[in-house]
């Protein structure tokens, strides 16, 4: 590893990770899914036009309007956290952070030219200093992926979507592009809470936060062995009906469930890639390979569901794999039969 800026000690023998690239901890299925939303049909020209209808500049005006902004004499420690997020990621400059009143634990990043982010009171007064360093650091993990304006643009096309529901083609257009995207926001979810770890720092500390959103009100009242024994059982259902109402679930929600993400970050947390970086083995801003092409996330994708599947007794997911393989090896026979036949 040669840069010319190493690592770097912070509190509690945290690391930061100068140039940090956001592919460095990018979930496979995040790119997937944003390829997925490239290849709609007219999902570009649809979301060029929404970005050119708004100005976000109103966006900004209401939260300076009507939330407090975190700086030094407002929030100092939230301000604290979200520098130190900050340092640890290597971000080129601070997004400004708002607290909104809102009793939801909630906490998100909006914007195109200047992201900022948004905090509740719900999640502030919920969450110890460790929880919030994680959730901060999953925000900051947004602005650093680019995230924030795929986001702004969500929200603006599920604006736009009820005011044109009436006209059906119109309304079916839209709904396919907002279908992706709610689909990438899902999977970019996943990408963030690696980014808030790599703040924290804590796997412990970042199940917690999460058990706590998931529904825990104090310590003494949750076991976090038996949460994940409910992400098994979720992931581990027998009955194919359960698998559909699973798709069905979810297909709405902007975010995975809070037992699905406890699980993949905890494996994630678990895994050499998590230790590499922090060891400093990480791809750089600037100093990557050229941007990946469509193909190249399908690929990363899939290896992603497949490994996924592979480990997954959900019976569903064993039916769509085998048939997956069934046709791809199909294929693959055509494949090299014209191949062969084009050389000769």
């Amino acid at each position: 590893m040669d840069d010319s800026r190493a690592l770097v000690p912070m509190p509690s023998n945290r690391v930061r990770f100068p140039g940090i690239s956001p592919r460095a901890y990018e979930h496979p299925a995040d790119r997937g899914a944003l390829a997925a939303l490239r290849a709609v049909p007219g999902g570009a020209s649809v979301l060029k036009t929404v970005a050119g209808m708004w100005s976000e500049r109103a966006e900004r005006l209401d939260a300076l309007a009507s939330s407090i902004r975190v700086g030094p004499k407002q929030y100092p420690t939230l301000h604290r956290l979200r520098d130190d997020c900050v340092e640890t990621l290597d971000l080129p400059t601070a997004p400004d952070m708002f607290v909104s009143r809102h009793p939801v634990a909630n906490a998100y990043t909006i914007g195109i030219e200047r992201p900022f982010i948004v905090l509740t009171t719900g999640l502030v007064e919920a969450l110890d200093t460790e929880g919030l360093r994680f959730a901060i650091g999953h925000e900051v993990g947004h602005v650093l992926s680019e995230h924030a304006a795929m986001r702004t643009l969500l929200i603006r096309l599920l604006t736009l979507q009820s005011s044109v529901s009436w006209v059906p083609i119109g309304a079916l257009g839209l709904r396919a592009v907002v279908a992706a995207l709610m689909e990438w926001f899902r999977k970019a979810e996943l990408t963030s809470d690696r980014a808030g770890l790599l703040c924290s720092q804590d796997p412990a500390a970042v199940l917690r936060a999460q058990l706590y959103m998931a529904g825990g009100t104090s310590t003494d009242e949750i076991d976090i062995p038996t949460f994940l024994q409910q992400a098994r059982e979720y992931e581990e259902v027998d009955d194919v009906r359960d698998s559909l109402l699973k798709i069905m679930s979810s297909e709405g929600m902007s975010h995975p469930f809070a037992v699905v993400r406890a699980a993949q970050l905890q494996r994630w947390a678990a895994s050499s890639e998590y230790r590499a970086i922090l060891a400093g083995d990480y791809p750089r801003r600037g100093a990557e390979a050229p941007t990946s092409t469509l193909l190249d996330d399908v690929r990363s994708a899939a290896r992603s569901y497949r490994d996924t599947v592979a480990g997954s007794a959900d019976p569903l997911a064993k039916v769509l794999s085998e048939v997956g393989s069934a046709v791809s090896g199909a294929a693959g026979k055509v494949w090299g039969k014209l191949s062969g036949e084009a050389k000769d």
